[in-house]
């Protein structure tokens, strides 16, 4: 994909943000060239299309059921269906998960309509299929109200829950149920805004790893599906007189053995390889390592650290989904922060606003800033708690603290 196929970027400055759909990038011309990939979800990430099977993340699929299996075909035949709609396209991978659908898909000409338009005649079409060959049924139809003997519309969806992660069995009976509970609903597809993704692939090399992604995602499940408290997000972790939000091996936190990295982004590449040098050394030795993984050297420690299968404790700021948001309940680290955690090498924690505010952490962010401008011959003038410089200085300071061993 070349960039002559991209908007220009006066362009991009000057077409309207559409805030309801903040997944939009804002001036892209959804029209030309390009390559897609788009995540489909199911309404409340209900089981609708399979289940997943195997007696090991490496063997791991997906079993569907012959709705799932009528969603695989027609994203087999959407490029060919399009075609004689006057809609250039190619499927590049596709992936049909239990709950929700992957499909990376390249724009080849420009279009008549916007790529918004495919996808949504793929969901309606899905929808259709649900409600004439399942919704309808005699069997279906039975009971649609969604209500058990004691009028409790959650245990049913409990309940199916439960079946449909069964084999085989469970399948049938897991539609059934599905149709009780959502019977006043136009869709079988997640309605809130926030639960349909897009992501334009941009970079050189995104595809290749955006692909290999898709077909990794029932590796990815059952990792997920057979380690379940290491993806649970914790909003009240506590640790050294300090919260925070959390995911990972709370179990790095007791270990007795701790070192912190802080580079400097000013750091020459000697200073940052020696401290790497010494940082691997402790970690071979049993310490774990915690750091803020802000500037370039700490990354590339982290890195190296991770890489190694060494235990790490990673604290952030604004990583995780704020409480209440609709992403905190499938929200899953990325990339290799998801190994390192299906391993149990990975803590990740996020300072609270209190933390951030106490006044331990408060007096030690003034007392570097306050030595950094003397060493460079400034005159310090205190920053205020919400600047992004604080909440850098202050991830490192809280990094320290909890590192530092517990008697």
């Amino acid at each position: 994909m070349t960039r002559q196929s991209y908007p220009d970027e006066e362009q991009r400055k000057r077409r309207p943000v559409d805030s309801t759909r903040h997944h939009r990038e804002n001036g892209w011309d959804y029209r030309g060239r390009a390559i897609y990939h788009f995540t489909l979800p199911v309404e409340e990430r209900y089981p609708l299309f399979g289940v997943l099977e195997g007696e090991s993340a490496e063997e791991a699929f997906i079993r569907l059921n012959p709705f799932g299996r009528q969603v695989y075909r027609m994203l087999c035949g959407l490029a060919q269906f399009y075609e004689g709609k006057g809609f250039a396209l190619k499927v590049l991978a596709q992936k049909v998960m239990p709950d929700h659908i992957h499909l990376v898909i390249q724009v080849l000409e420009p279009l008549p309509q916007s790529i918004g338009a495919v996808v949504r005649g793929f969901k309606s079409a899905c929808t259709k299929i649900y409600k004439q060959d399942y919704f309808c049924s005699g069997e279906n139809a039975d009971g649609m109200q969604g209500e058990t003997s004691d009028g409790n519309a959650a245990g049913v969806h409990e309940r199916a829950s439960d079946e449909n992660t069964r084999m085989h069995g469970g399948q049938e009976k897991a539609l059934v149920h599905f149709a009780r509970i959502f019977a006043g609903r136009g869709s079988i597809w997640q309605q809130d805004p926030a639960y349909y993704h897009e992501r334009i692939l941009h970079a050189p090399g995104q595809l290749r790893r955006m692909i290999d992604y898709v077909k990794d995602n029932p590796r990815r499940l059952w990792l997920k599906a057979h380690n379940p408290e290491l993806f649970r997000l914790h909003r009240r972790t506590e640790a050294c007189g300090l919260s925070f939000t959390s995911m990972g091996n709370h179990f790095l936190l007791d270990w007795p053995d701790r070192q912190t990295v802080e580079m400097s982004r000013r750091a020459t590449d000697e200073q940052v390889e020696e401290r790497m040098r010494t940082a691997l050394a402790a970690a071979h030795n049993g310490a774990v390592t915690y750091t803020a993984a802000i500037s370039k050297g700490e990354k590339l420690i982290a890195r190296a650290v991770r890489e190694q299968g060494y235990p790490l404790v990673v604290l952030l700021n604004d990583g995780f989904p704020k409480e209440g948001s609709p992403h905190a309940r499938y929200y899953k680290p990325g990339g290799l922060y998801f190994e390192a955690c299906s391993r149990g090498q990975l803590l990740l924690l996020e300072p609270t606003e209190q933390a951030f505010l106490e006044a331990g952490i408060q007096s030690a962010v003034e007392e570097t800033l306050r030595s950094k401008a003397e060493s460079r011959h400034y005159r310090y003038a205190p920053i205020p708690v919400t600047a992004q410089r604080y909440r850098f200085v202050a991830l490192n300071e809280i990094a320290k603290r909890l590192s530092q061993t517990q008697e």
